[in-house]
């Protein structure tokens, strides 16, 4: 019998699967781990190879001058057992190696990884050997357009900002929730400043001295965000705590006016 085509339909003639509700952050589920293994193996990794990948990634010690069997034995079994924000340290380990020695490897382990990711609702997304978090469509959309956006206005101060608060909810285990929300803010009242021509006042100052940045009642709606993230985030109070899906939901609004404020800028 003939061995059966390297792909499977799917991905032969087209069809994808639509992308699930995320509902999967603080885990990596048996199916991503077997994805892992099997992206490995479709690309030609040999078991030394992939021995050499994990455990870089889990910083273990060789197992040793052993048979190809016994070693993908252990790297099978570091896969299954290892902590599961391990997992996305071993995909970042494998995206690198495969940069270095076959970058057409590594476009299609990252086109496939994230397929998956989609597919299953895992909120996480390789992104040029870096797995960040991944939202909602809108929030997909509108942050990292704002980020596109500022870089092509010449902000890069603005722009790295904003990519900060993205890694900041991207730090495995435990998200940076304040640092997203300063780092988003930051980004805001940075574009505001430039927008303004007024860089020694803060955003709050900006939105009142000049009201013309930004039509009503938006300007109400980004004073109450600075305040917000003054209290929650810059100037913290025992007992009060921002939770993940509020600190998406300021970098998310924070974009969305650094896009406007940024695009209403190069019109004028």
């Amino acid at each position: 019998m003939s061995p059966g085509p390297a792909d499977p339909f799917s991905r032969r003639h087209g069809p994808r699967s639509s992308d699930r509700e995320i509902t999967i952050r603080e885990d990596a589920p048996e199916g991503l781990r077997a994805v892992v293994l099997e992206l490995g193996e479709r690309a030609g990794l040999s078991s030394g190879e992939f021995e050499d990948i994990v455990r870089r990634a889990l910083r273990r010690l060789p197992s040793g001058d052993w048979t190809p069997s016994y070693i993908w034995e252990n790297v099978v079994s570091d896969i299954r057992q290892c902590e599961w924000f391990k997992i996305y340290d071993i995909i970042e380990a494998i995206y690198a190696y495969f940069v270095e020695r076959r970058p057409d490897a590594a476009r299609e382990f990252e086109e496939s990884i994230n397929q998956y990711f989609r597919e299953t609702g895992i909120g996480w997304m390789l992104t040029e050997g870096m797995i960040e978090v991944r939202g909602a469509d809108s929030f997909e959309v509108t942050v990292r357009g704002a980020i596109s956006s500022l870089e092509a206005s010449g902000r890069p101060t603005a722009r790295n900002e904003l990519h900060e608060a993205l890694l900041d909810l991207s730090r495995r285990p435990d998200p940076d929730i304040t640092g997203a929300v300063q780092h988003a803010m930051a980004a805001l009242e940075c574009v505001a400043r430039d927008v303004s021509g007024d860089p020694q006042l803060s955003l709050g100052q900006v939105v009142q001295r000049h009201s013309q940045l930004l039509p009503r009642p938006i300007d109400e709606v980004v004073q109450k965000l600075w305040g917000y993230a003054s209290e929650m985030a810059r100037h913290l109070r025992e007992g009060r705590v921002v939770s993940f899906e509020e600190a998406v939901l300021m970098v998310e609004l924070s974009a969305a006016v650094c896009n406007y404020l940024s695009n209403r800028n190069i019109q004028r």
